[in-house]
């Protein structure tokens, strides 16, 4: 029984056909130095590849957020420290004005205590990037609300803002304010107010004794040095974290590389194989393609 010929050119194309996409695949991977191109050619591999795409992805939102967070606890710690030059000022007027100076320099100072007082005031409703960074989770809304005589001088300070700061999440299980919380933000509205008295009291407006000014004064202080180093420890761990979300996503890119990069040497020697299979296949589809044209002539 004679196989007829459009069968056997049938199944010869069908084998040069597959042999042909090996021999395109392994010159693709060859060329593109990629193992795996679509999801399709490894079904395990491809699962990993999406599963560290995800991680990669959660991990580039993390690192934005440590990013925004890294700014805002800059912003605060500069603000803090401004805060912390008007205290040590206050410091030296309280002494100046300790001293046997006359009424005059007494006013001096006390218009300076005023300059100080007012800058104070625009530092503790610091905004960065639209959000009041002293006013806890109210950020939309100034945190520190000043009462004023007919002359407009501050005569009071009230902090209206939240008890805490908001939180940003860092890590897949972390996460951190970069903001002052709400007893921080109070101790600066009574270093505000201490203010206040310091510049009554060098003007003669009250009599409250400079002793006793200086003390509050004090310990306003230490409140904002404390404040200070609590913002400067969240600083470290979020540089920290920085560089540990960095290096985890270098070494998922350089996992994901291992699984999808191609071994050259055993990728060319696939191609050769290919290229071998192909030609042979042509030559004995070839020569099957002859005999089987001789035997039907016959």
């Amino acid at each position: 029984m004679r196989v007829p010929s459009s069968t056997i050119t049938a199944a010869l194309t069908n084998q040069l056909q597959r042999l042909a996409t090996k021999q395109a695949k392994a010159q693709n991977q060859l060329v593109t130095l990629k193992r795996v191109q679509n999801l399709s050619d490894d079904p395990s591999v491809s699962a990993q590849i999406l599963g560290i795409s995800k991680e990669r992805q959660q991990l580039q939102q993390y690192t934005r957020n440590n990013a925004r967070a890294l700014e805002v606890s800059q912003a605060v710690f500069a603000g803090l420290n401004s805060l912390k030059s008007v205290s040590d000022r206050a410091g030296e007027l309280v002494h100046l004005g300790s001293g046997s100076v006359g009424p005059d320099a007494k006013k001096a100072y006390a218009a300076e205590v005023n300059e100080l007082l007012e800058h104070a005031l625009q530092v503790a409703n610091t905004r960065y990037s639209g959000d009041y960074i002293f006013g806890g989770t109210a950020t939309d809304t100034a945190p520190f609300v000043a009462t004023r005589d007919a002359d407009g001088r501050i005569t009071g300070v009230t902090y209206v803002g939240a008890a805490a700061g908001p939180e940003i999440r860092i890590g897949e299980d972390m996460t951190v304010s970069p903001f002052t919380d709400g007893d921080s933000n109070q101790a600066i509205a009574d270093f505000l107010n201490h203010l206040v008295t310091l510049r009554d009291s060098l003007d003669g407006t009250n009599n409250v004794p400079l002793d006793t000014i200086s003390a509050n004064l004090s310990d306003s202080e230490t409140a904002l040095i404390t404040t200070i180093s609590g913002v400067g420890t969240v600083q470290t761990r979020l540089e920290i974290n920085e560089k540990q979300n960095l290096s985890r996503f270098s070494s998922l890119t350089n996992i994901a590389s291992q699984l999808t990069d191609v071994d050259i040497s055993a990728a060319s020697v696939k191609l050769m194989q290919a290229n071998t299979a192909y030609q042979a296949a042509l030559q004995s589809g070839s020569l099957i393609l002859q005999t089987s044209l001789l035997n039907y002539l016959r």
